[in-house]
């Protein structure tokens, strides 16, 4: 099935991204959120950053202009109901998705396919809310979503082959690289990504270096672009004490345990970049100051 129409439920930071891309890629999309005050935040974040691409050079005027006439936002569900393919981006919560597609499967066709953002919750539970797991998959895409390249494609037992194929072409006409994985737990990257994120917030813990040298030392000595620790602030500690927290009860591996200082930080609403401290304080954002958490 051509997938040429698009939902999207959520307009926050990943649902912006995701209705963006997705009007690039020349689809006519719908966006939902709860009320018009989320809504126009949600479509002035993505006017922004359209017009961000026109002034690099990275996208045409006529081509913005494009994108904006494919883009719809809405608050009723309803609106919804022609689409070929439906993104939910909302809170990571069970509760809420379960009763976001008890009322999708009574307004879609039987054709349209259901897919998840989530980053930690089980894809085949989630299926199994719904009256088509055969038609669910994930689409994991990631911060930013205009401009990381890559989206996970999540099968679950149910999935049919063809609805996998489906979602993972989709996934390249909106311009990203799609890496296929089944149902397990933090996926392909957040399995190999947390782990190292807890083990560096032990590395400190454990006063072995401060904040600025395991960042350093990462950068320097493995070439990534960015350190642990900033990298925890950027995705938000309470992000990540989720996400760890929700993998250490699938595997009770204690490599996915939240070390105690990460759990402390997060009650005490130190959460990162968004909350203006976190491993580093942001009062002066251009230049982030390392925290003193002894």
């Amino acid at each position: 099935m051509a997938i040429e129409t698009v939902g999207v439920v959520g307009c926050g930071l990943m649902g912006s991204g995701i209705a963006q891309i997705a009007a690039q890629a020349g689809c006519k999309v719908v966006v939902r959120e709860v009320s018009e005050e989320r809504l126009n935040k949600g479509l002035q974040s993505i006017e922004k950053s359209l017009s961000k691409f026109v002034e690099k050079g990275t996208l045409s005027a006529s081509d913005r202009d494009a994108t904006r006439s494919r883009l719809h936002g809405s608050t009723k569900l309803e609106d919804l109901k022609d689409c070929d393919l439906i993104v939910e981006a909302i809170i990571e919560q069970l509760p809420e998705k379960r009763e976001l597609y008890a009322a999708l499967d009574k307004i879609c066709g039987k054709q349209t396919i259901f897919a998840s953002n989530t980053s930690s919750l089980s894809i085949t539970e989630m299926a199994f809310l719904t009256a088509r797991p055969e038609r669910f998959i994930g689409l994991h895409f990631f911060n930013p979503v205009p401009l990381m390249k890559l989206v996970e494609v999540i099968r679950t037992i149910a999935t049919e082959p063809k609805v996998y194929d489906d979602a993972v072409s989709f996934a390249t006409r909106v311009g990203k690289v799609p890496v296929r994985t089944s149902d397990r737990t933090g996926f392909i990257v957040n399995r190999l990504l947390v782990p190292y994120l807890l083990d560096a917030v032990r590395v400190l813990e454990g006063g072995v270096a401060s904040i600025e040298d395991v960042d350093n030392s990462m950068k320097l000595g493995c070439g990534y672009p960015m350190g642990p620790l900033t990298l925890l602030d950027f995705v938000g500690l309470d992000t990540t004490f989720y996400i760890a927290n929700i993998m250490f009860e699938e595997f009770k591996e204690e490599r996915f345990a939240p070390p105690p200082l990460l759990k402390r930080m997060v009650l005490a609403g130190w959460n990162g970049r968004k909350a203006g401290r976190g491993f580093y304080d942001y009062s002066d954002a251009a230049k982030p100051r390392a925290m003193q958490l002894g």
